[in-house]
């Protein structure tokens, strides 16, 4: 019987190599994952707290219209936090409640000063410090009117 030889001979120096980059890839991997994973005494990717809201719209004064255009939320895996969007919208909804309230009272004392001046006959453009106009007076040697237009 004859032996039977191996379709592919290879060299001694292919098994080398193919060893060699074998255990490069191994060396490789181990040093990534170690990495990512945070291996050792320090973590080169360090935990990032979540984006959290801060109340950029004003405590002190009301909201505003670049208030609103400067209001940014930080995002979440899918869109925006439920909390800040439900936590800066009930903040616009009491601030725009505020503004009715005061519009309704200002308008009600605007039409109470109407009224009242209607029924006293002020004048409600006049300023606090201007005198009255003086009462035309009748003249006295000018010609009657009366007697113009009776004849």
């Amino acid at each position: 019987m004859a032996r039977s030889e191996p379709d592919e001979v290879s060299a001694p120096g292919e098994m080398r190599v193919f060893w060699f980059l074998l255990l490069t890839m191994v060396v490789v991997v181990t040093a990534v994952t170690l990495a990512v994973v945070g291996g050792g005494g320090s973590a080169v990717l360090q935990d990032v707290p979540p984006e959290r809201f801060t109340d950029p719209l004003p405590a002190a004064r009301p909201v505003g219209r670049a208030d609103i255009e400067a209001l940014r939320l930080p995002m979440a895996l899918r869109g925006y936090r439920m909390v800040d969007v439900d936590e800066a919208l009930s903040r616009l909804g009491a601030e725009l409640a505020e503004r009715d309230a005061r519009i309704v009272e200002l308008e009600s004392t605007l039409a109470g000063d109407r009224a009242a001046a209607v029924t006293t006959g002020t004048d409600l453009f006049k300023r606090p410090g201007d005198r009255p106009a003086p009462e035309p007076a009748d003249r006295v040697d000018g010609p009657d009117r009366t007697e113009e237009d009776g004849r």
